[in-house]
């Protein structure tokens, strides 16, 4: 593993002694969806830790507008995220070498999108100067932006089913943030996925549900949950299934997203996509489940008359978990809902500083062609 040019070789260092390549990251992490995890998941691949600064509700609002999440929220859930080594908070809008150097940290890697503060600087301008400054790609299909306006719309749009399933928008949108659906491939779970089976021995907890718009509330539930056992299995509900118990436009998410955002936690070990509401004797068997669990919010009948969780109560392997957290999904919708009109400014901003800068982008490129 080469950092700044230097080979361990050349440093001195036997493959034992070898320095840790450490790579800083830094955003506002406001809502952490699959799309910031997978970045971070590209950043470790360039290292061997991974530091995450984050900004604070201060420097956020100044620069974006205000963030959905708290600076405590942000700062719980980015630790959650399972390549995550450490995290920083109060990480400065415009990365510099200072930050780097303070947190010995190599360099700095970013999505190739482009951010910006509010007199339309480029965030990394210092670093990419430096040469300090790596790029992956970024996760087509999701944004907080985007995610946000779902809420706003209140439209099913976002779990289309049949033939348009997994139809693109085809709006003039900022081409970073302002797409609206995830081409789901079996790579990128591969990639999320530890693909680790359970130790002879472990005993192995399950916990199911929607799991929409993965929050600091559900992070704390499955550290619970977790601490039950040694292998930790997570059932996702199909969207119809979700939708038929939440009702209004919910799951936010789509079932290929939620997958994602939660193989992302460094609590879970897999999960079971299109999990039956009801847990069934064949279910327990086949995974070899020893614990059940659910959390404090409301158990809802199938077909308003069958308890989903009839069959493990019987075996006397069912416990209900307090997270300690108030939080919901519809807490953070609420929260959107109230704040509709700064939230509304803060996205047509964003999108219309993302498409001037991306029309810059291009021109430049034609000029350089035509040079």
């Amino acid at each position: 593993m080469e950092a700044n040019g230097d080979t361990s070789a050349c440093n001195g260092y036997s493959d034992k002694q070898r320095k840790d390549v450490r790579v800083w990251c830094d955003g506002c992490y406001d809502m952490v969806h699959f799309g910031h995890a997978n970045s971070l998941r590209q950043a470790k691949a360039l290292g061997d830790k991974v530091i995450v600064g984050i900004h604070t509700d201060e420097e956020i609002t100044k620069h974006k507008g205000p963030p959905v999440f708290t600076e405590e929220e942000r700062v719980k859930m980015v630790k959650g995220i399972k390549w995550v080594d450490e995290v920083v908070l109060g990480a400065p809008y415009v990365t510099t070498l200072d930050v780097l150097d303070q947190n010995n940290c190599d360099f700095c890697v970013h999505g190739d999108d482009i951010t910006m503060t509010a007199e339309g600087v480029d965030t990394y301008h210092l670093v990419k100067s430096a040469n300090r400054y790596k790029e992956v790609k970024r996760t087509a299909g999701v944004s907080t932006t985007d995610l946000v306006g779902r809420m706003l719309l209140l439209t099913r749009n976002h779990f289309r089913q049949g033939s348009a399933e997994y139809d693109i928008e085809k709006e003039a949108k900022s081409p970073w943030t302002g797409c609206s659906q995830f081409l789901p491939t079996t790579q990128k779970i591969i990639q999320f996925s530890d693909g680790k089976s359970p130790n002879p021995g472990d005993k192995i907890v399950y916990v199911a549900g929607a799991f929409d718009l993965f929050h600091v509330g559900h992070l704390d539930f499955l550290e619970k949950a977790k601490k039950l056992g040694d292998y930790l299995i997570v059932g996702l509900h199909t969207d119809p299934v979700v939708n038929s118990y939440k009702g209004s436009n919910y799951p936010i998410m789509n079932l290929h997203e939620r997958v994602l955002s939660v193989l992302a936690c460094k609590f879970v070990n897999e999960v079971v996509i299109g999990a039956p509401y009801c847990v069934t004797e064949e279910l327990l068997e086949h995974f070899k489940i020893d614990v059940v669990c659910h959390g404090r919010t409301p158990i809802a009948l199938e077909n308003g008359k069958i308890d989903p969780y009839a069959v493990p109560k019987t075996r006397a392997i069912f416990e209900l978990i307090d997270s300690g957290n108030e939080m919901t999904t519809e807490r953070i919708v609420e929260r959107i809902i109230s704040h509709r009109l700064e939230y509304e400014r803060r996205n047509q901003a964003k999108e219309k500083k993302e498409i001037e800068a991306f029309e810059a982008l291009q021109r430049q490129k034609q000029t350089q062609k035509a040079g």
